[in-house]
């Protein structure tokens, strides 16, 4: 099949109708827009967001709310209590197979809460500086990966 062999299946498309040809043909008289007022006439009606005067959904909110930085890199984070349960070198895939991190596609940081009791090799993508620390003063080490 090509491109232009498409088309939309049977009774997706309907023709547009025509209104204000009279009674018989459906739409006459007033064309499907009632009686009076201001969106039964022909001009353009009020512009998009007006509510009758009464202040409007958008001006009630606050000019600015924050922002999504569409930069942030999200991170699996493993605390210092996790990493202490490990006797052999800690690894995002040796992480993931005790079931501490769920997505090895997320780059690992480990972070400085808890307590380090044991020297550990510990391999992540990021340390924090405390986390960096007590690892080191356990007599651990601590290897970046890109």
């Amino acid at each position: 099949m090509m491109e232009h062999n498409l088309k939309p299946p049977k009774g997706a498309r309907k023709p547009q109708g025509r209104v204000g040809r009279g009674d018989s043909a459906g739409q006459g008289s007033y064309c499907g827009r009632g009686l009076k007022g201001q969106k039964s006439r022909a001009a353009k009606g009020p512009r998009p967001g007006f509510e009758g005067g009464q202040l409007p959904l958008i001006k009630g909110l606050p000019m600015r709310r924050g922002f999504t930085n569409n930069f942030r890199i999200p991170f699996a984070i493993v605390d210092l209590d996790t990493v202490n349960k490990f006797d052999e070198p800690v690894t995002p895939q040796v992480l993931a197979a005790k079931g501490h991190i769920r997505d090895l596609t997320l780059p690992l940081k480990v972070v400085g809460d808890g307590q380090l009791t044991k020297p550990v090799t510990v391999t992540a993508h990021r340390f924090t500086k405390s986390a960096r620390e007590k690892i080191e003063a356990a007599g651990g080490k601590t290897e970046e990966t890109k």
